[in-house]
């Protein structure tokens, strides 16, 4: 007896990694549907060793599904996830549309299942930012232990966080470097990606922070908690998968660096690769295709009292996505929290 999973957005790069990760996981589902626009109607896409063809979000069935899992875009989740949820089937959303909604649960399994109690309100289910995620996997057993006052964080994101299009321009630009007399212009960035960094992801803000830098602040207040101060500065990198960032913590009470390395060798989803040594640390070239986020590079921050600094790595699309609302669903089932019971 398994659950019926529909994947909203199956032929994404994240679509893609939901219906690897649902397989490798060996996820309790009976049936799993590949759901996508029309213009991908009959698109083949992979299901452990089976072949599934797309199928068209506005003619599916939603009421014989027990779980849906969103990453279509904000906009497909404005008009799609109500009507799903609508059905009974609880709707797990990747995109950033729900996640600022008091009466949607922003949920990562390691840090606050609790919230996926209010996940009846509206029946959907937020999926954080990316960068949020692996950030607050890694800081929210130490905030439990010295509670972090405010957090500064730098990121440096991979181009798959802004989807598959972004990844070919840079494979193109990359390869145009070496092909004299072929000239490329940017069109997913503002700025040519290849060999470059751009400090900006989303567009900005009047404070002068992007939206994705909003992002960060307002979604780690609303896991962790709301008296954390957050400063992000958000950089896409040419790395086509996996997500680092270098971050300085200050706690309320003092915590060492071998406090730190005690309590993050037992957390839940982290693994701590701390050596102090040339490539003792991790780097998102071993980071992708790895479920773990990856602690590295623990230290002291003399800036103040109590701080410290350190780099977390972890692959975008699996934890910042398709791995965490995975997870999601297997914590609602654990908790006993589905209203269907498997077919």
């Amino acid at each position: 007896m398994g659950y019926k999973v529909a994947v909203v957005g199956a032929t994404g790069n994240v679509g893609r990694e939901m219906m690897t990760v649902l397989a490798e996981r060996k996820f309790p589902a009976d049936e799993v549907f590949a759901i996508a626009s029309r213009r991908s109607l009959g698109v083949e896409v992979s299901f452990g060793d089976r072949i599934l063809k797309c199928q068209d979000l506005e003619n599916f069935d939603f009421t014989k599904v027990d779980i849906c899992l969103m990453s279509a875009g904000s906009g497909p989740a404005k008009e799609w996830g109500p009507r799903i949820a609508a059905t009974g089937c609880v709707v797990i959303d990747n995109s950033s549309c729900w996640r600022y909604d008091m009466d949607v649960p922003l949920v990562v399994p390691e840090v606050n299942p609790e919230a996926l109690a209010g996940w009846t309100k509206k029946g959907i289910i937020a999926n954080p930012n990316c960068s949020t995620a692996q950030m607050v996997v890694a800081l929210k057993p130490l905030h439990d232990a010295a509670g972090i006052k405010r957090i500064v964080v730098s990121t440096y994101q991979s181009v798959s966080g802004a989807g598959k299009d972004a990844m070919d321009e840079l494979w193109a630009q990359t390869k145009g470097k070496y092909v004299p007399g072929q000239e490329v212009s940017p069109k997913k960035f503002p700025k040519e990606i290849a060999f470059n960094v751009i400090p900006q992801i989303d567009v900005f803000m009047e404070d002068g922070y992007t939206k994705e830098e909003w992002k960060m602040l307002v979604e780690t207040k609303k896991i962790i908690d709301p008296k954390i101060r957050v400063s992000a500065t958000c950089v896409r990198v040419p790395v086509f998968v996996g997500h680092s960032e270098s971050v300085n913590v200050e706690f309320e009470r003092q915590m060492s660096v071998a406090e730190a390395r005690s309590i993050l060798r037992e957390a839940p989803g982290v693994l701590l690769v701390d050596k102090r040594e040339p490539g003792g640390y991790v780097t998102p070239i071993e980071a992708a295709g790895e479920y773990a986020t990856y602690v590295s590079r623990i230290r002291e921050d003399a800036t103040v009292e109590h701080g410290l600094a350190m780099w977390i790595v972890s692959d975008n699309l699996l934890k910042g996505a398709a791995l965490n609302a995975v997870q999601i669903a297997e914590t609602m089932i654990e908790r006993n929290l589905m209203t269907r019971k498997p077919s």
